[in-house]
């Protein structure tokens, strides 16, 4: 006799997810502490509609013009005066070479409007000897960053200040003074001028009285 046929088993049902245990945490007193948030600033997208209007109807900053006329003109100032002085070097090279003498430097400089002392030439050229002072050249480039040091000098003597200086000796207060004492001081104060130097600087100054009128 066959065996009766296998009874089909009922559906399985289901079984739930069990959630999942949360993990256990220390102790309040063992938990590190918690690393403090950086503050971002607000960003475009959530600043208020108030100061999107602001910064719509707010002008541009200007951006600086590096060709202003102000700058182009100083440029063109200080071309037109490096020309000037070049040329006037230039009238002081009597060999042809670009170069003048280490003692034509201080006749440069006053023929360029600058009045320094031989002694304050000789420091710039560092002091020279007699024989450098007549036998060294020297190139504009080398030239402009001591004409340079005269410019910028402080306490360079004023035109007021001279006009003062020679009061001293104005016995009469009528802005004159006596060309033979002025040659006398010239000769004897300070750095001393030589005889030619002072022929020269007095040309044309005295008067029929030999008076020299200073203001």
């Amino acid at each position: 006799m066959p065996p009766p046929p296998p009874q089909p088993q009922p559906p399985r049902k289901p079984q739930p997810l069990r959630k999942p245990h949360p993990p256990r945490l220390p102790p309040q007193h063992l938990r590190p502490p918690l690393p403090l948030q950086r503050q971002f600033p607000q960003t475009s997208a959530v600043i208020s509609w108030r100061k999107m209007l602001f910064w719509k109807s707010s002008p541009p900053y200007p951006t600086p013009s590096f060709s202003s006329p102000t700058l182009s003109s100083s440029l063109h100032r200080l071309s037109s005066q490096l020309k000037d002085w070049k040329e006037a070097f230039g009238l002081f090279d009597r060999v042809g070479d670009n170069m003048v003498g280490f003692n034509q430097v201080a006749d440069i400089m006053r023929a360029l409007g600058q009045n320094p002392t031989n002694k304050d030439v000789k420091a710039i050229l560092g002091n020279p000897s007699a024989d450098d002072m007549a036998t060294k050249r020297i190139a504009f480039d080398a030239f402009l960053p001591m004409l340079s040091t005269v410019v910028n000098a402080p306490g360079k003597g004023t035109y007021d200040d001279y006009v003062e200086g020679l009061r001293v000796f104005d016995k009469e207060g009528n802005g004159t003074v006596m060309g033979a004492e002025l040659r006398i001081v010239l000769s004897t104060l300070g750095e001393k001028m030589t005889e030619s130097e002072i022929d020269a600087l007095m040309t044309g100054q005295e008067d029929e009285n030999g008076s020299v009128n200073y203001e």
